[in-house]
């Protein structure tokens, strides 16, 4: 089986635990970190993450857990495969 990748990104306001809180969410869904890019611009929190999926079956339910973290701290999380990420954005 070839392998499945996908993107995660965070964005929000900065605070203590952003990448503990959704590194933790990854860990329990057993989804391995390839790369990860973190950076804070003036108050807010930005990252990048390359993730395995390839054992994940739903990956719209790993969405609704990371969904579920981000709100009540104001941050936006999305995961979307790697490829339909490039299709997006492609100049």
């Amino acid at each position: 089986m070839s392998q499945r990748r996908a993107v995660v990104s965070v964005v929000g306001k900065d605070q203590v635990g952003i990448i503990a809180k959704v590194t933790t969410v990854l860990a329990n869904e057993n989804v391995n970190i390839f790369d990860i890019s973190q950076t804070i611009l003036q108050d807010f929190f930005t990252m990048m993450m390359i993730v395995d999926v390839t054992n994940l079956e739903n990956l719209e339910a790993l969405q609704q857990k990371l969904t579920a973290l981000g709100e009540p701290l104001g941050l936006t999380i999305n995961v979307q495969l790697e490829e339909i990420f490039h299709a997006m954005h492609r100049v």
